[in-house]
């Protein structure tokens, strides 16, 4: 199955996967276990899980009468792909704005404008390789 065209999670959809990213798979009881702080009724629970499934983020297994989801992408490369697909979408100077925002969010944290630097140039490294 081709990975899709990602869109934002529901908040229950996002701590579904957070489990999945966490465990590296489960079960629909798996998963309600690790989400005992939600009280989940167990179909709300297969319900997500198969939504997730046909959103192409997981990938399922039979093991007897359950199946065993697993995540398709970690969770550092759904992300990834998030934000390529948002950015796609705008137009360029929508993206500059986004940017930006992204500038702004990130603020003066060292860390983060270090870790954008360091992208940067090697963003720029492969293009002249490739040039």
């Amino acid at each position: 199955m081709p990975l899709p065209s990602f869109r934002p999670l529901g908040e229950l959809e996002l701590a579904v996967m957070e489990v999945l990213w966490r465990h590296r798979q489960g079960t629909v009881r798996e998963v309600g276990q690790a989400l005992t702080e939600r009280d989940l009724a167990y179909t709300t629970i297969m319900t997500t899980l198969d939504r997730l499934y046909k959103k192409g983020l997981l990938d399922r297994e039979k093991h007897g009468h359950a199946f065993a989801y697993r995540p398709r992408l970690d969770r550092d490369a759904y992300e990834r792909r998030l934000v390529s697909n948002v950015l796609g979408e705008l137009s360029t100077s929508s993206r500059e704005a986004l940017l930006s925002g992204f500038l702004d969010y990130a603020g003066t944290d060292e860390a983060t404008l270090a870790a954008l630097e360091k992208l940067i140039a090697e963003r720029k490294r492969q293009e002249d390789r490739r040039g």
